[in-house]
């Protein structure tokens, strides 16, 4: 195909004989000479494919030596292969550089080469025919990390140890081959570059290591404040130091950089954005965020540039996914009556109609085709997983779930498989049989559900059997399925308060004893009753457990004291757990009371397990499902069962041992969580920590008994007590069903084998969970064990087994028919993207209890390229080697894979704690689609752009720096936080009309809640963030951020588009790490 290039200044445009195409290709010739120019395309359609091609090209002076690409070995991700060693012989380890120099961003790998025997031998061998093995990840994080210490230079070696990259294979000859530019170091054109160091000779023939510049390509430039760095007047390059191996070292640290200036210093002139592909700021004024606002290219800030940048604007955005999908789909009935059709997005708003399978709200896919062999399913390596959210929140526009009730027939069901009568059924023989569709067994009709069929096969009461006719139903369960063959009794709640020392003087004690008198108003109930039938009770502790007899006859309640933790035994039945409308007078007076009883209390020292123990004993003893809510702030010190020690050792980071931080420190908590679960006790846990309370070991019983875990780090009474009272709030009042089994079955051909969620599972079928609320969900993994038809499909049932509120035993039935296919082309076309992140999330943060995270990020790379790889052999029309090919289902995989290698559980960061990465790793765990997509490609919303006559959310944009702009005001929200970032010219009537001050100077930024003013803009804002939060079940704590003040550094951290502050590559970057990988395996 004749390329001509059109020249426009320093970009170009590729024109080809057909017209535009929807091709992104770096164009240069095969010869590679120096000097050369590149050209991008602009205005790239995306339709079905996104590509991306190189034929190699080089830089000019005076950064004319190659540079390597960036090879998975090692992914460092956010500082992979330092080009000043290139030129590694086999072998020989390479460190980092000496600011962890990213990948040229921007620049496509080259075509690869033909390997020699010592590069990605691993690749070789599975051209061969060999299980693909997993790349190495990348080397410790530490060493780079020293390089990016927040308001400090660093004075340590930023080259890791021999030992730390031992495993590291070598790209040898590879990456010489590899002719990449940098796009950070303002590579200008001889004669325009800024004043600086002088131009190094340029070299012609075989390519050397690049000399260390005074700032690496692609090198992570440090947070606000802003700095000039590598800015007008830097200093002549020093003279490389060597080291012994023979490979440049880096220059002494201090001429490497300047660290940027502490607040109350100058700060210079404009706030260049911190990312390095912005070259050298010049001298003189300048617009702090090029391109303006929102999300127009971004032009260049410094001096012209020979080399441009991959434009972020040419690659996928989530936001135009998202727009195209909401644009098409929004606002419209989608009607489940087709076989594997894929539903809309997650982030599309419809009505969903259920005419034969489960809504989308219950059950998501990866894929809404499967393929037809396991052979084919290896091939792809695309997840075959549904995430199912079984007691999902349905909007009043949609039809709420029929019960079917049978009275003691109870279900009918296939007698060899069990599967629930649905409408994967077929009738046969005049309606007196019928063939199940899960295994094929054909079952008589029970007399009594026995109908005539009409002309086409189908019974003459389709229509009016909720489980002939929907995809999803409930059904009243009979005594059969209830615990020793009688009905449950109604749940109770308890209320557990740790009262020690702490909790009395923060006040945190006198604001829940308050806040229960106005919840326990609203306990849940069944639908057509009018009082719940949920029964309450109370108990307080610290080293030694308090329980109160609230009896409704009482004048004034009692209190029995259980000093013996190790045996925790109940001290009253009568009297514990009452009736709130009852006994209302009595709790309200112990609420009062519980504040002042402990007031000169001393005690500091805590236990926790016998606090569960106590509770689980008290739900046995009354013999009823429930849940247990426990208020608790400390290290449980004192001497009892579960006794924790302060094991918080940041020695382990980044080592093989690093996955003991993510495991409980005592299998106490393993057998109890097992106890509970058996006798229907679930636990969820308000924490209130200020240092250290191992998360990972209290959270487990609240994680294995389906209950949610809350943490509010250093509980402030006047800025954190509305987010916690919103998620007591919600908490309470939320749809939960108690004493869950689940089973999953699968129509034959294949079944389920992995569960990752909220649950206990004493054998591989049945899914225990003491309890299940509307925002659990549980991702469910499939494999084959024989062929699939692609007349029969692949078909799933989920069914429920619990007990209501009201103390009813009840099944809950879902049910979905997906395609199943021989072709390749059609398991891609239905994917779902953010079903699979998902699904990868989850069996990732699972890997992390017993594999080392390096390991876990290989294999997600490593996967990600297997199945792109896949597609691009087997589904893309013929097209250079060296093009990027991504299917249109998944063109926002490498976005969201990166967001999820970036995220504090696989990437470890100096400055998050281990329990909060505990914490987010346990949350994850339960995250349906909707939640995990947030989560990890957060919302990014320009308020200063609002139309306060409208009630529609401004368009979202992408998550990067370069689309923030000074003037602008910017919500961000990820389902955990949200933050409402100020740029430096915000207008003034904005900051008015949000804050109620003349200026920006003026704004607090301590405050949680923004003031209730009566105009506009603040009306507007407020009912933005409302809707936001309403869909999620974690109240998010709103953070006021300033451009250039210290805390924008947390704020940054959900930039997920660009580089990570410390590790963790830009999009850009990664994608470039994720072609590479491609190229290796198609050769």
């Amino acid at each position: 195909m004749e390329h001509q290039r059109l020249t426009s200044g320093d970009s170009g445009v590729v024109w080809t004989k057909e017209g535009w195409e929807s091709r992104l290709i770096l164009l240069s010739g095969k010869g590679q000479q120096s000097y050369k120019k590149c050209f991008f395309c602009r205005a790239i359609p995306w339709n079905d494919i996104f590509i991306m091609s190189q034929q190699g090209y080089v830089a000019t002076p005076p950064y004319s030596q190659s540079q390597p690409g960036i090879g998975l070995s090692p992914p460092h991700y956010g500082h992979y292969v330092d080009p000043s060693h290139a030129g590694s012989p086999p072998g020989m380890m390479k460190p980092a550089g000496p600011l962890g120099a990213a990948v040229p961003g921007g620049m496509l790998p080259q075509g690869p080469s033909h390997p020699g025997p010592h590069q990605f031998g691993q690749n070789g061998a599975h051209a061969q025919g060999h299980p693909p093995q997993r790349f190495p990840g990348p080397p410790p994080v530490n060493s780079a990390a020293s390089s990016y210490a927040p308001y400090s230079p660093s004075t340590q070696s930023s080259y890791p140890s021999p030992a730390s990259t031992s495993s590291i294979t070598q790209l040898g000859s590879q990456l010489n081959a590899m002719h990449i530019n940098s796009y950070g170091s303002g590579m200008a054109p001889p004669g325009q570059g800024p004043p600086g160091p002088p131009p190094a000779p340029s070299f012609q023939g075989p390519p050397r290591p690049l000399q260390p510049s005074i700032m690496q390509p692609g090198s992570q430039v440090l947070p606000p404040p802003p700095t000039t760095l590598n800015g007008p007047g830097a200093s002549p390059l020093p003279p490389s130091t060597h080291r012994q191996d023979g490979f440049p070292g880096p220059a002494p640290l201090n001429t490497q950089y300047q660290p940027p200036p502490l607040p109350g210093q100058s700060l210079g002139t404009g706030y260049p954005p911190q990312q390095a592909n912005y070259g050298p700021q010049m001298a003189g004024g300048q617009l702090s965020y090029p391109g303006g606002f929102p999300g127009g290219p971004a032009q260049m800030a410094g001096p012209p540039q020979l080399q441009k940048k991959l434009d972020p604007d040419s690659i996928p955005s989530p936001i135009q996914v998202i727009e195209n999908d909401r644009a098409t789909r929004g606002g419209q009935v989608y009607a489940t009556n087709t076989r594997g059709q894929v539903p809309p997005l997650v982030t599309t708003d419809c009505v969903i109609q259920d005419q034969g399978n489960a809504s989308p709200r219950y059950i998501r896919c990866t894929t809404y085709c499967f393929p037809c062999t396991s052979d084919m399913a290896k091939q792809a390596q695309i997840p075959l997983a549904a995430v199912i959210k079984p007691f999902a929140t349905v909007p009043s526009n949609e039809t709420p779930l029929y019960l079917v009730n049978h009275g003691e027939n109870g279900p009918v069901r296939c007698n060899r498989c069990k599967a629930y009568m649905c409408p994967f059924m077929q009738f046969i023989e005049g309606g007196r049989r019928y063939q199940c569709g899960f295994c094929n067994c054909v079952n008589d009709v029970p007399p009594f559900y026995f109908q005539h069929l009409d002309h086409i096969g189908r019974r003459l009461d389709h229509y009016e059997k909720p489980e002939l006719s929907l995809g999803s139903y409930e059904y009243v369960a009979t005594l059969d399925y209830c615990r020793k063959n009688k009905p449950p009794n109604p749940p109770a709640f308890i209320f557990m308060i740790d009262v020690s020392y702490s909790n009395i003087k923060n006040g945190l004690v006198k604001l829940i004893c308050e806040e229960l008198k106005t919840v326990l108003e609203k306990l849940p109930k069944e639908e057509q009753e009018e009082t719940s039938a949920i029964r309450v009770g109370f108990i307080t502790y610290n080293k030694v457990l308090h329980f109160f007899n609230v009896k409704s006859n009482l004048a004034q309640p009692q209190m029995m004291v259980v000093t013996d933790v190790g045996e925790v035994f109940v001290p009253l039945l009568d009297g514990f757990l009452v009736n709130y409308q009852e006994s209302q007078s009595v709790i309200h007076n112990l609420l009062d009371q519980i504040p002042e009883m402990f007031a000169d209390s001393n005690e500091n020292e805590t236990v926790f397990a016998p606090v569960i123990q106590a509770g689980m004993e008290a739900l046995k003893a009354a013999d009823c499902p429930g849940k247990l809510f426990i208020f608790h702030s400390s290290l449980p010190t004192a001497e009892a069962p579960g006794k924790l020690k302060n094991r918080d050792d940041k020695k382990l980071i980044n080592t093989d041992k690093e996955k003991i931080l993510f495991q409980p420190q005592t299998n106490v908590y393993d057998a109890l969580a097992k106890d509970c679960v058996a006798h229907g006790c679930c636990v969820t846990l308000f924490l209130f920590p200020s240092q250290y309370v191992d998360v990972a070991s209290l959270g487990l019983v609240p994680h294995l008994t389906g209950g949610t875990l809350y943490k509010y780090n250093n509980f402030q009474m006047h800025m954190d007590s509305q987010q916690f009272l919103n998620d007591l709030r919600n908490d309470i009042e939320k749809k939960i069903g108690f004493d869950a089994i689940m089973r999953v079955r699968t129509s034959t051909g294949f079944r389920a084998t992995d569960f990752f969620g909220g649950i206990f599972m004493n054998n591989t079928t049945d899914v225990e969970m003491a309890a299940i609320d509307c925002d659990k969900a549980v991702t469910v993994e499939f494999k084959h064990d024989d062929k699939l038809g692609e007349d029969s499909g692949a078909l799933i049932q989920c069914a429920v087994l619990y007990t209501t509120v009201g103390g009813q035993r009840r099944l809950r039935i879902h049910n979905l028919g997906l395609n199943c296919s021989s072709q390749l082309a059609d398991l891609y076309k239905s994917c779902e993207t953010d079903a699979l992140i998902n699904f990868f999330a989850k069996s990732a943060f699972k890997a992390v209890l017993y594999q080392p995270l390096k390991v876990i990020r290989e294999i997600l790379v490593n996967q990600t390229a297997h199945m792109l790889a896949c597609y691009r052999k087997n589904c893309a029309s013929p097209s250079a080697a060296s093009q990027l090919i991504l299917p249109d289902s998944m063109k926002v995989l490498p976005v969201y894979m990166n967001c999820l290698l970036k995220n504090c559980v696989l990437l470890s960061r100096p400055e998050i704690s281990t329990d909060e990465r505990a914490y987010q790793r346990q949350l994850v765990m339960t995250m349906d689609v909707a939640d995990s997509q947030l989560f990890f490609y957060p919302q990014l919303l320009p308020i200063h752009t609002l139309d306060i006559k409208s009630t529609t959310l401004p368009a979202a944009i992408r998550c990067s720096e370069a689309r923030l702009s000074e003037e602008g005001i910017f919500l961000l929200a990820n389902g955990l936080n949200m933050f409402l970032w100020l740029g430096v010219s915000s207008p003034p009537e904005l900051i008015q009309g949000i804050f109620n001050v003349p200026s920006f100077a003026h704004v607090n930024t301590d405050m949680t809640l923004l003031p209730e003013i009566g105009n506009p803009y603040s009306q507007t804002l407020r009912m933005i963030m409302s809707i936001i939060q309403q869909k999620r079940p974690y109240s998010m704590k709103l953070t006021i951020v300033k451009q250039r003040e210290q805390p924008e550094m947390v704020f940054r951290q959900y930039l997920v588009e660009d580089k990570g502050l410390y590790g963790g590559s830009s999009y850009v970057d990664f994608l470039c790490c994720v072609h590479k990988e491609i190229c290796q395996l198609l050769n």
